[in-house]
């Protein structure tokens, strides 16, 4: 009887708590979702290739950045835009640093930018130190909102990720979790060559 009572409680208390969760899913807005995704998930580096006929609309993707200037994808249409979403605070992003460093210098000369995504930092100072210490030279959008998740049309869902935007401002590729140097320069190189 007493194990009977106990798994009627227990039954009851899930029950009531899937209730509530479903209730308070309900109320948040599609960014506040998308938002909350990104800020709990670690991407295992896996890489989607979108092909010319399945991509997007152009991404809009625009703001402050974290040295004071403003950054707006549609002035980079023609050249192929590299997007990375970092944060001082994410283990993993430190990790990939000196691989975006890298990719940055193996690709400049080549219609390439590079831009980062700095989410949801506690302050523009914090993400310039950081930016600074990782070798960061690239503008960084400053997100505390974590808006950029919508403005990547819900693709960036782990930090860090990185998309490859084609020349018309689409979405060509994106990398969930850390990224190496060798498959970054390669999507971009592909990326490039679809032009030629």
């Amino acid at each position: 009887m007493t194990t009977y009572r106990l798994t009627r409680a227990l039954v009851a208390s899930v029950s009531a708590l899937a209730l509530v969760g479903g209730l308070s899913a309900c109320g948040e807005s599609a960014s506040e979702k998308a938002a909350k995704e990104v800020s709990s998930r670690n991407g295992d580096g896996s890489t989607t290739l979108f092909a010319a006929d399945e991509r997007g609309e152009p991404v809009e993707l625009a703001g402050g950045t974290i040295a004071g200037k403003t950054w707006d994808s549609a002035d980079e249409r023609g050249k192929v835009v590299v997007v990375n979403l970092w944060a001082s605070w994410c283990g993993p992003c430190a990790k990939e640093a000196p691989h975006l460093v890298e990719a940055y210098k193996e690709t400049q000369g080549e219609d390439v930018e590079f831009v980062g995504i700095n989410f949801r930092e506690s302050s523009k100072a914090t993400g310039l130190a950081q930016g600074k210490e990782w070798g960061f030279t690239w503008p960084s959008v400053y997100d505390k909102s974590g808006q950029t998740a919508i403005d990547m049309q819900g693709k960036m869902t782990t930090q860090p990720s990185t998309a490859v935007l084609d020349r018309e401002g689409r979405i060509a590729a994106v990398i969930l979790g850390p990224v190496t140097t060798s498959t970054l320069v390669g999507i971009v190189e592909d990326t490039l060559a679809e032009s030629e």
